[in-house]
């Protein structure tokens, strides 16, 4: 029990009035006897106990109306949620509302976030003088940290402009940093109420935000009600290759969060403003499905792409964004070995022989320059032959593939085995085993035996409808590098006579290696003048060029993230222009051969973000809602409570439904406690009555007297 108004309870004293009272009559008088009195003595001792019990009761009565009338100007209140005398004592109010894009859905009562709003200004009305009070949003777009301000008229600006948003923390971080705010307040006392639909998939997360001790929570869920959606929570270009006229393969996972299986439920792909494909299937509740569509580019450059699915309950997720480049061209280092004869390479990638097909921007250094080129410049780099390579070249073209650049290795005649196998093996591809056959021969040593033809590189080499009978050119080899590959991550895609490999792809970070059984000249093998030649040599370099440029970073809305961006002068200004006009400039440093972006929470509104570099746009980026938003599933209060109480640390209390009729009342209720005073006063009352009515009904002296004086009259 706590006391509102403790000073009150100084009035107890007066308790001891009639009590003072009652001792000062009973003092003794001075016995003087008359003769006409005598009668008196005759009375039996029973008559003056009963007189006693009287004064004892009414003293008793007199006692307790007084003390009643004390505790009600007290005001005394049970269960205080603040405790003890300083419930009265300035508060701190942290009002946390939910602002995530759950919110936006309706419920029986209406929309979520209206409901939010309402009880949020509900809150702010029991903010008394001296209290302090702020708005903490779920979603805060990178804002400055609200602080604690005895100006409720800004709290309520605040919450009449808040909207809901993506990029939503989760419900225990709101929580724990609200908390914290509120030490930056004067009051000694602080609350934190979270006003919130508690949506299960973002409650909490693996990293705990504890609140400060002595810091009350308080949650005001929001009514709301079941909800049918699908959400769509990636899609992936599983093509490696994208060029105009092209076929090019996309994967959508869909999810269905309703309570109801969905037969022949249709998604759509959107490419450039226009519908392209469109796919059905059916989607059990809970469970995840992998939708395939095929889209053909039609212009190059970078194209806006979005996944939309029917339309249900939650829209915001009815689109996911993505970005398919088709590039313009390719940015390609030729490192030419010494003594390498070249000129079939050249012409092979020059722009007369791959017309109406991408170009390749080909810039061409000798062997010795490589130590000094900045290969993060380059979506590619074709080694034509070195005839060594230095320690430090071999760590910058490992970065280089990790970094998920594309690398061609052509052997060297003269090339010693320790140094090519120092590359091949940090790359995990394999070892060189040295030579068979003889240059400039006429004796041919092998031949293509097997070719992956459905391997990506091969896309549109062949006819689609030929491409599983497609007959393959057979060149004569005279002099072939004994390439052993390693199986670790590794693929043959072309395969000799004697068993090994001719062109053999090694994966290894992000990046690929291809490496060729022989050099590109007419001394090892007469490719050069076969008709294979150009097509294989083109797409084995689009293939490779294209690792990190088919499809541009999928990001989550409010999350902070970074991106790496190549080709962009280290000088270079880099801007992020969104979907609305707004540009950023985000922290950015330069690393080997890119720039890095430090994009924090401020990319919040789902769409197509251009990455500009003075006025060229470097890279598209797409930015979606958090899958786990699309889960419109609510916990239960309880559950709730429990699971924010084992993140937070802090206890917490539920204001139910049928409590939040009178939110203001029940709020003011909850923080000072069930007042009693009115309690005590009707004890008061009825304690006053009592004492009215022994005092005028009960006569015992009476009654004792005259019972016992009877035997007096008796006849003589």
């Amino acid at each position: 029990m706590s006391f509102l108004n403790p000073f009150a309870l100084l009035a107890m004293a007066a308790v001891a009035v009639p009590l003072f009272l009652h001792f000062f009559n009973l003092r003794q008088p001075r016995t003087v006897e008359f003769s006409s009195l005598a009668f008196v003595k005759e009375l039996q001792a029973s008559a003056v106990q009963r007189v006693r019990i009287k004064e004892w009761l009414l003293l008793a009565l007199r006692m307790l109306a007084i003390a009643s009338l004390g505790m009600a100007f007290a005001q005394p209140t049970l269960t205080s949620n603040l405790g003890g005398m300083a419930a009265s004592a300035p508060t701190a109010h942290a009002v946390v509302v939910d602002n995530s894009l759950s919110m936006t859905a309706d419920g029986a009562s209406g929309a979520y976030f209206d409901q939010a709003i309402q009880k949020a200004q509900g809150v702010l009305q029991t903010v008394e003088q001296g209290d302090e009070a702020l708005l903490w949003p779920t979603a805060r777009s990178g804002a400055r940290r609200p602080e604690p301000t005895t100006n409720t008229g800004v709290v309520r600006q605040s919450l009449a402009e808040l909207e809901p948003q993506a990029g939503a923390a989760s419900l225990a971080e709101a929580v724990g940093r609200a908390a914290d705010a509120t030490r930056q307040a004067d009051a000694p006392q602080a609350v934190v109420y979270v006003v919130s639909d508690l949506q299960a998939s973002t409650l909490g997360d693996s990293v705990a935000t504890r609140v400060p001790d002595g810091v009350q929570v308080q949650l005001l869920p929001v009514e709301t009600q079941a909800q049918s959606n699908v959400g769509v929570s990636d899609v992936t270009v599983t093509s490696r290759i994208a060029e105009v006229n092209q076929p090019v393969q996309l994967e959508a996972t869909l999810t269905n969060h309703g309570p109801d299986p969905l037969d022949d439920y249709m998604a759509s792909v959107y490419l450039a403003g226009d519908r392209v494909a469109q796919s059905t299937t059916t989607l059990e509740p809970g469970l995840a499905t992998t939708v395939s569509f095929t889209v053909t580019p039609q212009t190059r450059g970078w194209l806006d792409g979005a996944v939309v699915t029917e339309d249900d309950d939650f829209p915001v997720d009815d689109r996911h964004h993505f970005a398919l480049h088709v590039p313009e061209e390719r940015r390609v280092l030729r490192v030419r070995g010494d003594g390498q004869d070249t000129r079939y390479l050249d012409l092979a990638l020059s722009s007369e022989m791959v017309a109406d097909r991408i170009a390749f921007r080909t810039t061409a250094i000798d062997e010795r320059e490589l130590a000094s080129a900045e290969l993060g410049r380059y979506d590619a780099v074709l080694l034509a032959g070195p005839r060594s390579l230095s320690s430090g070249e071999v760590d910058a073209l490992t970065r280089f593939v990790d970094r998920g650049g594309g690398l061609l290795l052509f052997p060297n005649a003269q090339a010693r085995p320790e140094d090519y196998n120092a590359l091949l093996g940090r790359l995990n591809a394999g070892s060189f085993r040295g030579f068979s056959g003889t240059l400039s021969g006429d004796q041919t040593v092998a031949s293509f035996e097997q070719v992956d033809l459905q391997h990506p590189l091969f896309e549109g080499v062949f006819q689609e409808q030929r491409r599983e009978e497609a007959s393959v050119e057979r060149p004569d080899l005279y002099y072939v590098m004994n390439f052993r590959p390693s199986g670790q991550a590794g693929q043959t895609l072309i395969e000799l006579s004697n068993g090994r490999p001719f062109l053999h792809e090694a994966r290894h970070g992000r990046g690929r290696l291809l490496t060729a059984a022989v050099a590109p000249t007419r001394a090892w093998s007469d490719l050069p003048v076969r008709g294979l030649f150009v097509p294989l040599l083109y797409r084995s370099v689009y293939y490779l060029s294209a690792t990190t440029s088919v499809a541009g970073e999928q990001l989550v809305a409010g999350r902070p993230a970074e991106l790496r961006v190549t080709g962009v002068a280290p000088d270079a200004s880099v801007r992020v222009r969104g979907p609305d006009g707004i540009e950023v400039t985000p922290e950015q440093r330069t690393l080997f051969g890119a720039t890095l972006l430090q994009v924090g929470g401020t990319l919040t509104t789902p769409g197509l973000y251009d990455v500009q570099a003075g006025s060229t746009r470097a890279r598209r980026v797409a930015v979606n809602i958090n899958p786990a938003e699309s889960n419109l599933q609510g916990a239960s209060p309880e559950a709730a409570s429990e699971q924010l109480q084992n993140a937070t640390g802090a206890p917490m209390q539920t204001v139910a439904a049928a409590e939040a009729g009178d939110l203001e009342e029940t709020l003011r209720t909850r923080r000072a406690g069930t007042e009693l005073w009115n309690v005590f006063l009707l004890l008061a009352l009825v304690f006053l009555a009592a004492e009215m009515l022994v005092a005028s009904q009960w006569a015992p002296e009476t009654t004792s007297t005259q019972t016992d004086a009877s035997p007096s009259r008796r006849p003589k």
